[in-house]
């Protein structure tokens, strides 16, 4: 049987919503057995949050926690009582990561600091992941991914293009579902494995502090680093392409692009070299550009004429770059995500069987695979109280009376 990258790495999350348990999960996929704690009764916050399957709400039955959360075993323990933050202890003792995405300084109050878990686990890697990070005016702030993805910057420029000069009076938006919080996660799983890999170097864990602004800023890094170089700032207003954008077809959108001289001439192929586009005026890029308006509209007519998989296919052949905008019963249904193996079947206790989305990389000797569903409310909390802690049954039952777990 093949072995996973991270099989013998140990990690406790202390997660909800999406980013860190996303990052949990990416870890989980990777082989790394996860304990996912949640508060007793009520759980991760994800557990009431839709989509909801037949959309009646059932904490078992949440699409965003069933998602974030396979792979993982899960325990309920309420780190807030002295028997709760023994037991945490004693998970962490023998751990390798700590996930965790309480407000800074909260873990210090509460006796689990980074320093205080280091003096019980020196080889423990503790990734903390708040809004804004774990220092500067902005730590304590409260932030949701409305504002966390606004505050990197992404959300003022949206839309642009066709978008923008469509509803250039609207307000910008916020890009879909828990975008933000993915790239947090994302961001944090790598810089956890990369500590995992210099462990043995330094000697030691450390503890990574992420901040979801930053995760997010560094999407923008090139737009952002205009600003102090070149005092330029991209609105919605300027974020288009000179030439080309997203534009309707016959059958939906395609993005064109054809900024490069190359890519022009592929398109001016493609539309089958209409006399317009031997004009003296739109011969040259730069009059092209003073003339985009005019431009855009005459390959706008063009396109309505041609379906998006016709104008990506035959772009292709001519070296100019277009991307077809394929609805998600398209991309899910396309035989490139069929013979990639992207959807997977998972067997749930409660919600049933569904389709999952995998992971966007595929390892020749330790494949990705689905071992676990997402845990029920504290389903293994014997197992992991019982069987990798030693608390006996009896002890069980009276923490379970006394709210502990």
């Amino acid at each position: 049987m093949s072995k996973n990258v991270f099989e013998s790495v140990n990690v406790v999350e202390i997660g909800e919503l999406a980013a860190a348990p996303y990052c949990g999960k990416l870890l989980a996929d990777l082989g790394a057995d996860v304990v996912k704690v949640e508060p007793p009764l009520v759980g991760d916050r994800a557990r009431s949050r839709g989509p909801f399957l037949g959309d009646i709400p059932n904490s078992e039955q949440s699409g965003l926690f069933l998602y974030a959360n396979t792979n993982k075993r899960g325990v309920t323990l309420n780190c807030n009582t002295v028997s709760g933050k023994d037991i945490l202890l004693q998970l962490l003792k023998n751990a390798d990561v700590l996930i965790e995405d309480r407000e800074p300084g909260e873990l210090d109050k509460a006796g689990l600091g980074y320093e205080t878990l280091r003096a019980i686990n020196p080889r423990l890697i503790m990734v903390s992941i708040t809004p804004f990070g774990q220092s500067g005016p902005y730590k304590n702030y409260k932030a949701y991914p409305l504002n966390t993805f606004h505050a990197g910057g992404e959300g003022y420029t949206l839309p642009g293009g066709l978008g923008y000069a469509t509803y250039p009076d609207r307000e910008p938006i916020k890009i879909a579902g828990y975008f933000g919080e993915y790239v947090a996660g994302l961001t944090a799983a790598i810089a956890a494995a990369c500590a995992l890999y210099g462990r043995d170097a330094i000697g030691s864990g450390q503890h990574i502090d992420i901040s979801k602004q930053e995760a997010l800023m560094a999407l923008s890094r090139v737009v952002l680093a205009r600003y102090p170089n070149e005092d330029f700032v991209e609105t919605r207003s300027v974020r288009e392409l000179p030439i080309g954008g997203l534009m309707p077809c016959k059958d939906g959108f395609a993005v064109v692009m054809a900024f490069e001289a190359r890519m022009w001439e592929g398109l001016v192929e493609i539309m089958g070299r209409p006399a317009w586009t031997q004009e003296e005026r739109y011969k040259n890029a730069e009059s092209r550009v003073a003339l985009k308006k005019e431009v855009n509209g005459l390959v706008i007519e063009w396109l309505k004429t041609h379906t998006k998989d016709e104008v990506y296919h035959q772009a292709q052949a001519h070296d100019c770059a277009v991307g077809p905008v394929y609805t998600i019963g398209e991309a899910i249904n396309s035989a490139q995500t069929r013979v990639q193996g992207f959807m997977a079947d998972v067997q749930h206790p409660v919600a049933g069987k569904f389709a999952y989305p995998t992971a966007g990389y595929h390892f020749s000797q330790t494949p990705v695979s689905f071992k676990r569903p997402a845990p029920l409310l504290g389903q293994h909390n014997e197992e992991v109280y019982s069987g990798r802690l030693g608390i006996s049954k009896t002890e069980m039952v009276e923490l379970r009376l006394a709210g502990v777990i």
